[in-house]
């Protein structure tokens, strides 16, 4: 009898051992699903970041001077408005993008810094401190904590370029050919100041008119429109809608000019919002880089000091404001963003707003190409012609405008594209 009650009991104590064994060796497994699909998720997190910072910085590659700052500062302000480490908007405090980690390669892949040639935008980020749970406290019970650190790193790169498209996300404008004009720039001269009629017909005699994307004859589309729709190609028939007053109010965010509800961070501004007029640009010619005219610097010039459109102030209206300096009237808007390295404007919330993608127009109103555009002066209450500058055909290699879309065109207009 006792022979079989020790037998029986080491019998026991065996299977404790093995049951021990057992679950040491699934709680192995389940530390490896569990924290290597953590350190999945990180990534992924931190794949869509980098993408979304090349894809801006790309975007930015038009070879002019201050095409690698405002790259970087595209790059920067996408990639770090996502959230990465189980959607953390701070990144768990382990650090987001910096400057140092977007480069630029030319045609040829090689690193450059020259803005004129560089064609390719890389973002790449490594994510430090990226917590083992299970394996941690695996490695403490097993006495490995070499073999299951408390923590790994995970690592993400992304190259983007610019590329034709064929679908494109242009403004609700659109400009039909002057007399006997041709592709690629169908009449116009670049640096030339066309007029927006502020009316509900077509646009004629080689002017632009307001035109829906959807074909519609609706103003309130107008407006929704101006917000970013996607989708247009070459045959599609637009409308031609009246226009409300209410459309000044998405145009305008774009020259960092709101009502009181207003906000930069959300409607977001260009680099800068300074405007030209007939007042402050007599030549109305090439506003975009051209010499200095009227004792005005030219657009790249203030966008690269991030000028309101009271230049170096936020007054709207009064002595040295954006009413002043343009003529216009701004009834109804009462704050502009900050000017120059301050929070809150158009260094810390500015995007690519004022070259538009504009859709050329035959007589039936088909979009037969795409034009690039530069939005000069904001919306005036009443409302008057707005001039815009022509800047040359939206496909052209060294276009300064890139827009959103389905890439994959042959000619199309230029839209930022992941490669790597």
């Amino acid at each position: 009898m006792q022979v079989r009650c020790t037998r029986h009991h080491r019998q026991r104590g065996a299977m404790i051992v093995t049951a021990a064994l057992l679950l040491l060796f699934l709680l192995g497994f389940m530390g490896i699903a569990l924290d290597f699909g953590h350190l999945f998720v990180v990534k992924t997190e931190l794949q869509t970041a980098v993408d979304s910072c090349a894809l801006a910085a790309a975007r930015e590659l038009d070879k002019q001077g201050s095409a690698i700052t405002r790259a970087k500062s595209a790059g920067q302000t996408a990639g770090n408005a996502n959230r990465v480490n189980m959607q953390s908007a701070t990144w768990s405090g382990q650090g987001q993008i910096v400057a140092t980690e977007i480069t630029f390669r030319d045609a040829a892949y090689a690193s450059t810094i020259d803005p004129a040639v560089a064609v390719y935008a890389q973002c790449a980020h490594s994510q430090p401190n990226i917590k083992m749970w299970l394996m941690q406290a695996l490695g403490a019970f097993s006495g490995d904590t070499a073999g299951n650190p408390a923590t790994r790193s995970v690592a993400a790169s992304a190259v983007a370029t610019r590329a034709s498209a064929q679908t494109a996300c242009p403004i609700p404008v659109a400009m039909k050919p002057k007399p006997g004009g041709t592709a690629p720039n169908y009449g116009f001269a670049i640096g030339e100041w066309v007029k927006l009629i502020q009316a509900q017909n077509a646009a004629v005699g080689g002017q632009i008119g307001w035109a829906n994307l959807d074909g519609s004859n609706s103003a309130s589309e107008t407006e929704a429109e101006l917000n970013g729709r996607c989708g247009t190609r070459v045959g599609d028939t637009l409308g031609t809608p009246g226009v409300q007053t209410s459309v000044a109010d998405v145009w305008n965010q774009r020259f960092g000019i709101y009502k009181n509800s207003g906000d930069p961070s959300v409607g977001r501004p260009d680099y800068t919002g300074y405007a030209y007029t007939s007042l402050n640009w007599p030549a109305q010619f090439n506003a975009y880089s051209g010499p200095p005219n009227g004792g005005v610097q030219n657009f790249l010039t203030k966008r690269a000091a991030f000028a309101s459109c009271a230049d170096t102030g936020t007054k709207v209206n009064g002595s040295g404001s954006c009413e002043s300096i343009t003529g216009l009237s701004l009834n109804g808007f009462q704050k502009l963003a900050n000017p120059g390295n301050v929070a809150g404007g158009h260094m810390q919330y500015g995007l690519d707003r004022r070259f538009v993608t504009v859709p050329v127009i035959d007589g039936g109103n088909h979009v037969i190409d795409y034009a690039c555009m530069l939005m000069l002066q904001p919306l005036s209450i009443p409302m008057t012609d707005t001039q815009l500058e022509f800047r040359g055909n939206a496909g052209a290699a060294g276009s300064p405008c890139t827009t959103g879309g389905l890439a994959g065109g042959s000619a199309g207009p230029l839209v930022p594209v992941l490669v790597r």
